[in-house]
């Protein structure tokens, strides 16, 4: 009873700590996974061997590597360009940018994904002689909404996958049924219907004069070969295989082998995109893993799920409605990623104690905690960089400028993918 009362202790303090010091967020989750070892609630085994998830931080790494190579390869820029040439109008234009930056969201990392198409974004509406603002927006907004669809496009996929057991191809179909890809996508296309709405005024044509020469197709060949690999393993393979790691880290260390010593890119260069990846959020989840595995082995996550019984009884709806909402605000206003980890057990052990699908509460929680992030400027780390590049460029922008456009946005795609998700698997 000790152990429970100082594990619970320290997660409300560190996550009281996410909330108030979110820049120190690495410190903070290193520091309480630190105390909770040296109180004797875990041992440094358990946490290294049991509660760290080593396949998603292998798939998250190789990831990174590739998305940061297919970015420099300049393909995501040529094909944006060519959407923008064949599009009859600039609304339409920025509707279909959005449906790019989705799409490539769902295998490369979202904040790289906006670094790309956003100054395209800005070149358009200086043209046009309209602000970006509103552009920059929605394409944070498309590329965090579509990062959920895939194993490996946003971190809260890859740890849902890793607690479900979830390979890559039962995130398209799961037990024969359509799975979170098709989920996410109802959502999607809702918020391009609202995007095109909120563009649509403009009708002038506009031409991008040259459009982006590829440096390179290798970075390519590697996503696709990343893609089609995962997709094999899910074939041979139950469950969330750590061959699913070694295969995302193997070719992202093969595309900086192949940009060290036949793309002409010097050892420094190869040392900055190390240099550049997102280690900050590989330790983060280290933290968060050792943190929330702990309060498992207490049982503290079971105390929980019964607040939720008593709370909504036997009402399965009520309770998909509160877990897929409930959510979606505290991840407008807190990070999604330890959020996700620590209601994970929770959301199951509510199964059980329901006698309902667990998958049908996985859908809410994992569709709220990651669309929730679009409702304010500093719900994810997409909307931070859209906001940056703004400043940058000479644009400032307002909490409410952001929420007028996130609110909606967020209230649609998440009924329309929660709609979904009841009638598939209630």
């Amino acid at each position: 009873m000790i152990i429970k009362i100082l594990v619970l202790a320290i997660a409300i303090i560190m996550y009281l700590g996410l909330i108030l010091f979110p820049r120190r967020k690495v410190l903070i989750t290193l520091f309480a996974s630190f105390i909770i070892i040296l109180s004797g609630a875990i041992t440094l085994k358990e946490a290294f061997l049991e509660l760290i998830n080593w396949n998603v931080l292998l798939i998250y790494v190789g990831t990174l590597i590739l998305a940061d190579l297919f970015i420099l390869s300049r393909v995501p820029a040529m094909m944006a360009d060519i959407i923008i040439n064949k599009s009859p109008n600039t609304g339409l234009a920025i509707t279909l940018l959005c449906v790019l930056t989705g799409l490539i969201s769902m295998f490369v990392e979202n904040v790289a994904t906006v670094l790309v198409v956003a100054p395209l974004a800005i070149d358009i509406a200086k043209k046009l002689k309209i602000s970006p603002v509103p552009i920059l927006f929605v394409i944070a907004m498309s590329s965090n909404l579509q990062g959920t669809a895939t194993l490996v496009g946003d971190p809260p996929s890859m740890i849902f996958a890793g607690f479900s057991g979830l390979n890559f191809n039962d995130f398209f179909v799961y037990n024969g049924k359509p799975s979170i890809f098709f989920i996410v996508e109802a959502g999607a296309i809702v918020s391009c219907i609202f995007i095109y709405l909120l563009f649509r005024k403009y009708k002038q044509k506009e031409v991008i004069e040259e459009v982006a020469t590829p440096i390179s197709y290798v970075p390519l060949f590697l996503l696709i070969l990343m893609v089609a690999g995962l997709a094999l393993i899910s074939f041979l393979e139950k469950g969330f295989s750590i061959k699913s790691g070694i295969l995302c880290f193997t070719i992202g260390t093969l595309g900086l082998i192949w940009y060290a010593f036949f793309h002409k890119g010097s050892p420094k260069e190869v040392y900055e995109i190390l240099k550049k990846l997102d280690w900050e959020t590989v330790l983060f989840l280290i933290g968060i893993f050792i943190v929330v595995g702990s309060i498992s082995k207490a049982g503290i996550l079971e105390d929980i799920s019964k607040l939720f019984v008593d709370a909504f009884g036997n009402n399965v709806l009520a309770s998909f409605l509160a877990i897929t909402f409930v959510s979606m605000l505290l991840s407008g206003f807190i990070d999604n990623v330890p959020y996700i980890v620590l209601m994970l057990p929770v959301v199951k052990n509510l199964a059980i104690f329901l006698g309902t699908n667990e998958f049908l509460l996985y859908s809410g929680l994992l569709v709220g905690s990651c669309l929730g992030g679009n409702i304010t400027p500093f719900g994810a780390s997409a909307n931070i960089v859209a906001v940056g590049i703004l400043k940058k460029d000479g644009y400032e922008t307002k909490f409410s400028d952001f929420v007028k456009i996130g609110l909606p946005f967020t209230i649609s795609a998440t009924l329309a993918a929660a709609s979904l998700a009841w009638i598939i698997w209630r």
